[in-house]
């Protein structure tokens, strides 16, 4: 053991900057919170890594049918919080308390049933989400960065205030 690792562990400098951690409510109070992404779908920040391209998020989504067809270059990891929704590429129904794991790179289409009037869900993204039509061509894109720019319009627009999105940056 060297002197720097002592008895705890190894020591971090104090020079070295650590960005604050993160503690909110995941649902909030204020509906302004969530940022609207399509008719009836909208996202709550929770976490933006500009250096590794990760975001967390909840997905709440207040329509049945179809939400996007996409896939995602890393692994996104989920967890059900209300109603429930499927992929229509898997047999498999993804329902409240239920944990998600997608692999990189597989094409999946997300839906709700008819009968889910809410659905909520805590994503856990590594990398981008591209969006793609019928024939698998991507038709659009979404990282951490472009999750910012919609998080800083929308507080801009709604008296949140741009900079609101700021907290949740890493």
């Amino acid at each position: 053991m060297t002197a720097a690792q002592g008895t705890q562990g190894p020591v971090i400098p104090e020079s070295a900057v650590v960005p604050p951690e993160i503690a909110v409510a995941a649902v909030p109070d204020d509906d302004r919170v969530w940022v609207p992404q399509a008719p009836d779908v909208w996202f709550r920040p929770l976490m933006f890594n500009t250096v590794t391209g990760q975001w967390c998020n909840l997905l709440k989504v207040t329509r049945s049918g179809i939400v996007s067809r996409h896939r995602h270059p890393g692994v996104v990891f989920g967890y059900v919080l209300k109603g429930r929704w499927h992929y229509y590429e898997h047999e498999w129904v993804a329902e409240a308390g239920h944990f998600v794991y997608e692999p990189p790179g597989e094409i999946h289409t997300l839906a709700v049933p008819e009968d889910c009037d809410e659905m909520i869900t805590f994503f856990n993204i590594a990398g981008a989400m591209a969006y793609v039509d019928g024939d698998g061509t991507q038709t659009g894109y979404e990282d951490t960065f472009t999750k910012i720019d919609m998080c800083r319009a929308h507080y801009a627009a709604n008296g949140l205030g741009a900079g609101y999105v700021d907290q949740f940056i890493r």
